[in-house]
């Protein structure tokens, strides 16, 4: 439990949350029940958050948010100063394979995409930013655990409620498979949330930052290391990750 507590402050970070899933605005008494609070409970959140911008209040009563977190986020970002250096290599790889690239960071225990370049070809795989997945059923997701260090990574995943499901034989396999992952610099596997995808997964370092984050390749066609494709787009995706590296170092 935590040595402090903020009562009002926990509701308006649980308003915006609850805010932020939501596809239309809501009224109060649907974001009270979201919450589990009672209607009365929010009002002063509710007025509060509106009168600060970060919340907009339409002619129906009813609630949503604004892009002042949008804004507010993007003001130091870390992440823009990676992307703004990833991106046109990533565009590059896009173009070069003729495959999809996306990239993913950890975060709250989880895949997050924050950038995806689609395939010149006429079929393509997109996955949308801001997207979360699970990270032991990503290529993306091991890639992160594999080059976590052993005490970060075991706390990572002491939270992880699919970890958590896994047999002691299990979690066993597992682990050697982040070794080797390791070991080798990169993953590749065929995809266990979409039927017919092999992903190719390679870190990237930030340098003086706290974010590590992961290009992955999604091929529409069924490849392994050991054919002409899958070389070529393994040393295609080392390539592109030793451009990005020695371009964030530079800037760092």
């Amino acid at each position: 439990m935590s040595k402090y507590s903020a009562p009002a402050l926990e509701k308006g970070l649980q308003i915006l949350e609850y805010l932020s899933h939501k596809a239309i605005p809501q009224s109060q008494i649907e974001i009270a029940q979201g919450i589990g609070k009672s209607p009365n409970e929010i009002y002063r959140m509710l007025t509060v958050l509106e009168q600060k911008d970060y919340l907009i209040k339409s002619t129906s009563g009813k609630y949503s948010i604004s892009l002042k977190l949008y804004h507010l986020s993007h003001r130091h970002s870390p992440i823009n100063g990676l992307l703004k250096i990833a991106k046109p290599y990533m565009e590059e790889l896009a173009n070069k394979t003729k495959q999809s690239c996306h990239m993913g960071i950890l975060y709250n225990g989880q895949l997050m995409i924050i950038s995806q370049i689609q395939s010149p070809g006429p079929v393509s795989l997109s996955i949308e930013e801001g997207s979360l997945f699970p990270l032991i059923k990503t290529t993306s997701g091991r890639v992160i655990l594999a080059f976590t260090e052993t005490k970060k990574q075991k706390d990572i995943l002491s939270k992880d409620s699919l970890f958590k499901t896994m047999s002691s034989k299990e979690k066993e396999t597992f682990f050697a498979r982040l070794e080797t992952i390791k070991t080798r610099g990169y993953e590749l596997k065929n995809s266990d949330l979409t039927m017919g995808v092999t992903d190719i997964g390679i870190p990237i370092d930030m340098p003086n930052s706290n974010i590590f984050s992961v290009l992955t390749i999604s091929s529409l066609t069924s490849i392994d290391q050991e054919n002409e494709a899958g070389e070529f787009l393994i040393q295609s995706l080392k390539e592109t990750s030793n451009l990005i590296n020695t371009a964030l170092k530079i800037q760092g």
